[in-house]
C-alpha cells in the first residue's frame, strides 16, 4: 500500500504548494494564494481489515502527522470527534500543543449511549434531513452540538453529509424538504458563529447537479454554504471548474479528492457495488487518478482569491493502490503490540545456556544418514573435473 506521506506529498504537489518537514507557519503553503489554508480529513488515517474502513481514534497521532507533513489543519470524522464531546479542554490543548487546528467537524458526533436504537429491515428509512422522520430530533441535536462543541472549538462552519438517498433519488418535495431543514439549522447554528456547509457527495441526496442546484436555489445564503468536493463532484456528473466558478460565494471550503477520467461527464452515478474495498475504489490519491482538472480548480481559487480551508479528502490506502511500500497504522502498532505482551512471561532468564538433545525427526533423519546400504548420488561428481584436469595436463 502507497505510504502516507506519498498521499499528501504527491496531494501537496498537484496544489503547487511544497512539501515541508517542519510546521507549517500560520498562512503561505500556496504562495500565489496565502489565504487558502491546507489541512486533510481523518479517513487518511485509516486501514481496511476488512469491507469497512477503521478509523484510527488516536488524535495526537493525527494531529502530530499533520504538524510533521506540514499541514495547518485537521478534519475529524464524527465518530473521531465524538470522544472529546465532554472533553472540549483536551481536544483544545491537543491543537495548541501541536499547532495544528481543527478546521472543522464531519457530520453529527453522538456519545454511544446516544446512538440510534437498530431500525428493523423492514422499517421504511427516516429521511429526517429530507423532512422525514426524526427532522425535529436531528434540527434540535445539530443546535446543541454548535453549541456545547463547535462553538467552544472556535469552528467556524460544519460539513454534513445530510444522510442517505432514497432509492429512486429525492423528488422534488424531497429536495424541498431538505432545503428548509438545512435553513433552519444553518439559522439556529448561526447564533453560535457556525455556517452550516452542505457536502454534496454520491449517494446522498444531492449526488446530481439538478439535485445540487435545485437545493443551493431554494436554501439562504446567509444561513446555507457548501463543501465543494472536487471527487464526488466529478462522479456525480459535474464539472468541478465549472461549479466551483459558478457557485463560488457559497463555498465554504473545498474537499480535494480525486477519481478517474471514465467518470467525467458520467450520465448516471456509480453504484456501492462497484466500490468494494480493500481491493477497489471508486477514489484515487490526489493528482494520481486524473479523473479532476486540479490545475482548473485552483486557478478559480486563486483568481477569486479564495480564503478557507482546501483540506485533503484521501481515502486510506487499499491493496492495489500501490506496490510493495507501506503505510503507518496505529491498528498495525496495536496488534504488534498485543503479540508480544501475549509472548512474555515471568519465568526467570536462562543462566546458562541448556543442551536441548535432538527431536524425533531429528533423529530419523540421521539415521537415514547412518544407513550404509544406500548410496545418494553424489551432488558434485569431482572425476568429471579429475578426467577435464587429466586432458588439460596432456594439451601440447
Amino acid at each position: 500500500m502507497l505510504k502516507r506521506r506519498d498521499f499528501l506529498s504527491s496531494s501537496l504537489a498537484v496544489a503547487g504548494v511544497a512539501m515541508v518537514g517542519t510546521p507549517a507557519k500560520a498562512r503561505g503553503l500556496d504562495p500565489a494564494n496565502p489565504d487558502i489554508l491546507f489541512g486533510t480529513t481523518g479517513s487518511v488515517f485509516g486501514s481496511w481489515p476488512g469491507k469497512s474502513l477503521k478509523m484510527s481514534t488516536n488524535m495526537r497521532m493525527m494531529l502530530e502527522d499533520c504538524k510533521h507533513y506540514g499541514l495547518e489543519g485537521f478534519e475529524p470524522y464524527s465518530g473521531q470527534a465524538a470522544q472529546y464531546l465532554d472533553n472540549v479542554a483536551g481536544l483544545k490543548q491537543l491543537s495548541r500543543e501541536t499547532g495544528v487546528a481543527i478546521a472543522c467537524i464531519g457530520d453529527l458526533p453522538r456519545r454511544p449511549s446516544a446512538a440510534a436504537a437498530p431500525r428493523p429491515a423492514n422499517a421504511p428509512p427516516q429521511y429526517p434531513w429530507l423532512g422525514g422522520e426524526g427532522r425535529a430530533k436531528l434540527i434540535a441535536e445539530m443546535e446543541a452540538c454548535a453549541r456545547d462543541f463547535l462553538q467552544p472549538l472556535g469552528i467556524d462552519h460544519w460539513k454534513n453529509n445530510m444522510g442517505e438517498r432514497p432509492p429512486q433519488g429525492p423528488s422534488d418535495d424531497q429536495l424541498k424538504g431538505l432545503a428548509d431543514t438545512a435553513n433552519e439549522i444553518g439559522r439556529r447554528t448561526k447564533k453560535y458563529g457556525v455556517r452550516l456547509a452542505l457536502h454534496p457527495h454520491i449517494w446522498g441526496p444531492m449526488e446530481r447537479e439538478h439535485e445540487f442546484r435545485r437545493v443551493l436555489e431554494l436554501t439562504d445564503p446567509n444561513y446555507v454554504s457548501i463543501i465543494m468536493d472536487t471527487g464526488h463532484n466529478v462522479l456525480g456528473g459535474m464539472d468541478p471548474v465549472k461549479m466551483t466558478d459558478e457557485y463560488f460565494p457559497r463555498i465554504a471550503e473545498f474537499h480535494l479528492k480525486d477519481t478517474f477520467p471514465r467518470f467525467r461527464g458520467n450520465k448516471s452515478t456509480p453504484s456501492r457495488e462497484s466500490q468494494t474495498p480493500p481491493n477497489k475504489s471508486l477514489y484515487a490519491a490526489v493528482g494520481q487518478g486524473g479523473g479532476v482538472d486540479f490545475p482548473g480548480v485552483f486557478a478559480v481559487m486563486r483568481k477569486k482569491h479564495f480564503k478557507g480551508w482546501a483540506v485533503f479528502d484521501i481515502d486510506a490506502p487499499r491493496a492495489g493502490d500501490g506496490t510493495g511500500a507501506t503505510i503507518r497504522s496505529e491498528h498495525h502498532v496495536t496488534a504488534l503490540n498485543k503479540a508480544a505482551l501475549a509472548a512474555f512471561t515471568t519465568a526467570k532468564p536462562h543462566r546458562r545456556k541448556e543442551r536441548i538433545p535432538p527431536g524425533p525427526a531429528a533423529l530419523a533423519a540421521a539415521d537415514v544418514l547412518r544407513d550404509a546400504t544406500s548410496t545418494p548420488d553424489p551432488v558434485v561428481d569431482l572425476t568429471v573435473y579429475a578426467a577435464a584436469a587429466a586432458r588439460r595436463r596432456n594439451l601440447p
